[in-house]
């Protein structure tokens, strides 16, 4: 099983709590975050776009980097993991989000790839004016599913010419392209949403469901299964989760207890405002399981509590749902957990028997 981090970009990571580490991004952490996975022997490390945070009195995501520009520092300090960046696709053009690809593939030395993103908080692109109108949220896939195709015909190419609704292009080129192919991660869980990831991508990316619950995603992998059978399209599932792990049981449940009594209830109300705004099509899934009420304050996603070893045994249940090729995992506070899944969680797990990770003095 493939294992990457979604690293922490915005501040506070993916807790909304003021029990939980409280922190700004920056360069510096993220270089920790990435070169302390590259050494430990995961396999690739993504970062979002997010362009307005949620408020409250954590001023959750209110403070956030740059993917590509970020990725690209990130590429000039690495040498193994697959970096991925996200693209707002609303405020970047597709022309100029490929010449982008192409020069951090260049720098990485082949080892980039991209997640494209439609758009669900129309607060994001308002601010700036670029909200092309509430009927958006019902087309973001006819929008998206031209805007992959601008990057495919230049990526493969040098040359689009493709005349679309959203995008005309004239005689459009790019030079250098990128070494290695270049693969597209999407997350949408709707209809739509599955359609464009089984047509135009090669990972499709869900949340995890519950605590303790590392198999109830499967439902999500068979949808894009069927999806699969209508173009017959290599494209596998990775699962995004939340790990709190300690020495005991007791001590990390406790941990995440400490966490939900601390719910950043304004920031919460928030998101839930923003993800009810789509009354166009319905939001996808992973929206609407971000604003549960149930456990908000990890915007819901699933959520893997215990001991090292109860961790690394839900870690190898994950790997035995068909269909999916990787987890994609986040931590309550990165550089320990970081630590903790390379030193005492991964060696554990069968589905990583193969790794075998760089002394810890090489990553510090």
């Amino acid at each position: 099983m493939n294992v990457g981090v979604f690293i922490p970009i915005g501040n506070n990571g993916w807790l909304l709590s003021e029990n939980a580490p409280q922190y700004k991004p920056s360069f510096e952490l993220n270089k920790q975050v990435v070169l302390k996975a590259e050494g430990y022997g995961l396999d690739f490390a993504l970062s979002m776009i997010k362009l307005r945070g949620f408020g409250g009195k954590t001023e959750f995501w209110d403070h956030n980097l740059e993917s590509f520009t970020l990725m690209a520092g990130l590429a000039a300090v690495t040498s193994k993991i697959k970096l991925f960046a996200t693209a707002a696709t609303l405020c970047m053009p597709p022309a100029i989000t490929a010449r982008m690809a192409s020069t951090i593939d260049s720098i990485s030395n082949g080892r980039f790839g991209l997640n494209l993103v439609t758009g669900w908080q129309k607060p994001e692109y308002s601010q700036m004016g670029l909200w092309p109108g509430d009927a958006y949220f019902g087309r973001r896939y006819e929008y998206l599913s031209e805007y992959a195709q601008v990057l495919r015909d230049l990526w493969e190419t040098g040359i689009c010419d493709r005349k679309g609704e959203f995008f005309q292009m004239d005689d459009c080129r790019l030079s250098p392209r990128p070494q290695a192919d270049m693969k597209i991660i999407c997350a949408g869980q709707s209809a739509a949403g599955m359609e464009f990831t089984a047509k135009y991508a090669d990972y499709n990316f869900c949340f995890g469901k519950g605590v303790n619950t590392p198999t109830a995603f499967a439902p999500t992998v068979e949808r894009l299964e069927a999806a699969k059978a209508a173009t017959g399209r290599a494209v596998s599932s990775y699962v995004l989760f939340m790990l709190i792990a300690d020495e005991t049981g007791e001590a990390a449940r406790a941990k995440w207890e400490h966490y939900k009594a601390g719910a950043d209830a304004e920031a919460i109300a928030w998101l839930g405002l923003q993800g009810a705004a789509d009354t166009k099509s319905g939001a996808d899934t992973n929206v609407r399981q971000m604003v549960d009420p149930t456990s908000a304050v990890n915007i819901n996603m699933g959520t893997l509590v215990g001991s090292f070893a109860e961790v690394a045994q839900m870690l190898d249940e994950v790997a035995t749902v068909p269909g999916t090729e990787g987890v994609l995992l986040v931590f309550d506070d990165f550089l320990k957990g970081l630590d903790d899944y390379g030193t005492r969680i991964q060696p554990l797990m069968k589905s990583r028997a193969h790794i075998v990770a760089e002394p810890l003095a090489e990553v510090a």
